[in-house]
C-alpha cells in the first residue's frame, strides 16, 4: 500500500476566481507562492508485505523436455493463490500461485504454470519464506509445479480451488478450439498493459505458447472412459487440475468434470460439492456431486436451470466422452440451464454453508447469448431482467441491455434460491466527469473469498476491469484502477455504498487471489502492473497484508480528525482518500502547478490513482494541502 503524508499550506496568493458560486481553478498556479506545514497521517491499521515477485525471484524446475533439473525466473500474471495449512506445527503452510502468463520455456514448461512454496512467521508476524528439500531433490524457497512430466502442459492459469482441507486444483482458463490457438501465447514484458490485449491479434502475434502440437495420449487409470485415448493436444487444455504443494507436482486434470473455459470453484466443507465458474458469455452455473465426499474421480455433473417446471434445480449431464472433451456447455444447454454472464470465482463462507460467485459482467453480452437462447431456448437468470428494466427499460434479450459491470451473486444451499449479493455500478453515462464519479463504484468484480475477522464473515471483492469506458473509469482516465472491498456476507441486494474499501494495487494491475491465511494476514496478488511502475510495483506480486486480527472495518472508513485553523481534514491511509468537514469544491495540481483534477460539491477526494510524488490541493475556501504520495 502507498503510504500518503498530508501538508497543510496557507494560502500566499488568491489562485481562484468566481463565477456565481462555482470556483473556477486555474489551469495552472505558482505553487512556490504556498508556505507549508508538515502533518503526518495517522498510521494504517493495516501493513503490506511482499512476499514473492515474479519474473524475478528463482523457481526450482525439475527434468524438462531432456533439460536437467536446475532454476529458472519465476512467470508472471499471479492469479490464483492456493494455501494448504500444515498439522505438523511446523510452518503456517504452503502457497500456491498460479501464472496466467504464456509462453514456452525448456525449463519450467511450455503453456501456463503456477509457483509453490512454504511459508512461516518471524516474531513480527512477518510472513518467512522457509527453504525445502522435496523428495524429487529440488532444494530451495520457490518451485515450479511441474505438469510437463505428469498430465502434459497447462494453458493459461487462472483461478481455482482451495478446499478447506487444503487440496488444491488450478484452472486452465480461455478455451482452445484448435491446435493453432494453443500455439499463441503472450509477451513476457509488454511495454504497457493499458494498449495491450493479450487476446487480440493485432497487438499480440503469438507464437509463444506450447510449442508440442502432437496429439496427446492420456494416462489417467482413475477416468476409465479416457484412459489411453490419443486426443489431439488442445483438447487436453481446459480443465480444472488437482496439484500436490508439497511436492510441487500435478497430480491429475480432472477430465470427469469436463472441459470448459474453467475460472474459479469451491468445495463444500463437507467435501460432497464442488461448485464451478465457467468463464464465457452465456455461461451455465456447474456443479459436481461427489458420490462419497472427497473422493471427485466419481461425481455427478449438474447444471443449475432456475425455471425447471418439474421443481429440481439441477439436472444432470451425462459426461460420455464427446461432453468430457468439449462438449459440456452444449450439453448444459440442451437440458435447458439457464444461461449467465462470465462466471468466474467462487468462495463458500464455512459458517454458514452460502456459495457466493462473481458474475463479472462484459460488454456486449445480448450478442453472446443470442444464438443459445433462439437454439435452445434457453433465458437468462432472472436478475438479468430486472436489471434490464430498472436500468434501460428493456428486456434482458434486447440488444439495448448492456451489462457492463458485474455483480456477486449468491446460491442458498438450502432453498436452491440464487440471487443478487451486490450489482457493480452505479451505473454512469459514458464520459462522466471525475466530479461526477462517486466515491465507492464497483467494475467487474472477479477475484472473490470469504474473510472472518472476530468471528463475523466478509466477502472478499476484487476488481479486474474489463474496460475504462461507460463510468467504469472517470473521463479522461484510462489506466484501471481496482480495488479489493469488504461486504457483510450476509448482505442481499446490497447497496455499492456498503462495500468497505481495504486497498488498491499499483497502477495497471488487476487485484486478485485474496485468502485468509490466519487471524491477522491475507495474501493477495497484484497482477500485470504497468511496466514502467518502480520495482518491484512493475512485476506480478504475492503480498500479504497483516492487521485484520486487531481493527473492525470501520477502522478502513472512519478516519480521526486532524484540526488545523478552521479546517479540519480526514485522512485515512488504509483507503488512500481524503476527506474534509465541509462540501467545498477544490482542485488537485502535480508540483509543476498544473491541474490534474476538479471536484465539485464534495467532501471527499480518492488519491490512490496518483503516482508517487507531491500534489498540491487547493479548495474554494482558500484553503490548501499538499500530498505527498510515497
Amino acid at each position: 500500500m502507498r503510504r500518503i503524508l498530508l501538508t497543510l499550506a496557507l494560502v500566499s496568493a488568491m489562485v481562484a476566481a468566481y463565477a456565481q458560486t462555482t470556483v473556477m481553478f486555474a489551469e495552472e498556479i505558482t505553487v512556490s507562492d504556498f508556505e507549508s506545514q508538515t502533518v503526518l497521517m495517522p498510521p494504517s491499521p493495516l501493513t503490506l508485505q511482499t512476499v514473492f515477485v515474479g519474473g524475478y525471484d528463482i523457481v526450482q524446475t525439475t527434468a524438462t523436455y531432456g533439460n536437467p533439473a536446475g532454476r529458472a525466473i519465476a512467470k508472471e500474471w499471479h492469479d490464483f493463490i492456493g494455501f494448504t495449512p500444515d498439522d505438523s506445527g511446523e510452518s503456517l503452510g504452503w502457497v500456491t500461485v498460479n501464472h496466467e502468463q504464456i509462453y514456452n520455456d525448456d525449463r519450467i514448461g511450455d503453456g501456463g504454470g503456477m509457483t509453490a512454496f512454504r511459508i512461516a512467521k518471524d516474531g513480527d508476524d512477518n510472513i518467512i519464506v522457509m527453504e525445502q528439500e522435496l523428495t524429487d531433490g529440488r532444494k530451495g524457497e520457490f518451485f515450479n509445479v511441474d505438469f510437463v512430466n505428469t498430465v502434459g502442459e497447462t494453458g493459461m492459469n487462472c483461478a481455482g480451488i482451495s478446499a478447506p482441507n487444503g487440496r488444491i486444483w488450478t484452472a486452465e482458463e480461455w478455451f482452445r478450439s484448435s491446435q493453432s490457438s494453443i500455439y499463441n501465447g503472450v509477451y513476457r514484458t509488454p511495454d504497457r498493459f493499458d494498449s495491450w490485449n493479450p487476446h487480440n491479434p493485432a497487438t499480440n502475434p503469438g507464437g509463444e505458447g506450447v510449442r508440442d502440437t502432437a496429439d496427446f495420449t492420456v494416462n489417467a487409470p482413475e477416468f476409465p472412459m479416457i484412459d489411453g485415448q490419443t486426443i489431439s493436444k488442445y483438447e487436453n487444455f481446459n480443465y480444472m487440475v488437482e496439484v500436490d504443494p508439497k511436492e510441487a507436482v500435478a497430480i491429475r486434470k480432472q477430465y470427469n468434470w469436463g472441459r470448459a473455459g474453467w475460472e474459479g470453484g469451491a468445495i463444500s466443507k463437507d467435501g460432497k460439492y464442488v461448485y464451478l465458474g465457467i468463464d464465457a458469455t452465456p455461461a451455465p452455473w456447474v456443479r459436481a456431486v461427489a458420490t462419497t465426499p472427497w473422493d471427485f474421480t466419481d461425481v455427478d455433473v449438474q447444471v443449475y436451470k432456475e425455471d425447471n417446471a418439474q421443481g429440481e434445480r439441477w439436472i444432470s449431464i451425462d459426461m460420455d466422452l464427446d461432453n468430457m472433451l468439449g462438449g459440456l456447455t452444449t450439453a448444459a444447454w440442451e437440458a435447458g440451464a439457464t444461461m449467465f454472464n462470465r462466471n468466474e470465482w467462487v468462495a463458500i463462507d464455512t459458517a454458514s454453508g452460502m456459495v457466493y460467485w462473481t458474475e463479472t459482467g462484459r460488454d456486449g453480452v445480448v450478442g453472446r447469448w443470442a444464438d443459445e437462447a433462439t437454439d435452445y431456448g434457453v433465458k437468462p437468470a432472472s436478475h438479468h431482467e430486472t436489471i434490464a428494466q430498472a436500468n434501460f427499460g428493456v428486456d434482458a434479450l434486447n440488444e439495448g441491455y448492456m451489462d457492463y459491470y458485474g455483480r456477486v451473486l449468491y446460491y442458498d444451499p438450502s432453498t436452491e434460491e440464487v440471487g443478487v449479493t451486490i450489482n457493480g455500478g452505479p451505473y454512469l453515462a459514458d464520459g462522466a466527469e471525475a466530479a461526477e464519479y462517486p466515491s465507492k463504484h464497483l467494475s467487474n468484480p472477479d477475484g472473490l473469498n470469504v474473510l472472518h475477522i472476530n468471528g463475523k464473515s466478509f466477502l472478499m471483492i476484487q476488481e479486474d476491469l474489463n474496460g475504462t469506458s461507460v463510468g467504469r473509469m472517470p473521463n479522461g482516465v484510462s489506466n484501471r484502477l481496482c480495488e479489493l472491498y469488504l461486504l457483510d456476507a450476509t448482505a442481499k441486494d446490497a447497496p455499492v455504498d456498503d462495500l468497505v474499501r481495504v486497498t488498491a494495487i499499483p497502477a495497471g494491475a488487476e487485484i486478485t487471489g485474496a485468502i485468509q491465511i490466519d487471524d491477522n494476514t491475507v495474501l493477495v496478488n497484484s497482477q500485470h502492473p504497468n511496466a514502467n511502475n518502480p520495482f518491484p510495483f512493475n512485476h506480478s506480486l504475492t503480498m500479504a497484508i497483516h492487521g485484520f486480527a486487531n481493527v473492525t472495518t470501520s477502522a478502513f472508513e472512519t478516519p480521526g480528525a486532524i484540526e488545523l485553523d478552521e479546517l479540519k481534514i480526514f485522512p485515512n491511509p488504509t483507503t488512500r482518500e481524503i476527506f474534509l468537514n465541509e462540501v467545498t469544491d477544490f482542485a488537485i495540481y502535480n508540483m509543476n502547478g498544473q491541474r490534474l483534477k476538479v471536484f465539485r460539491n464534495t467532501n471527499q477526494a480518492n488519491v490512490a490513482d496518483l503516482t508517487p510524488g507531491t500534489y498540491l490541493i487547493v479548495t474554494a475556501n482558500k484553503q490548501s494541502y499538499k500530498i505527498v504520495v510515497q
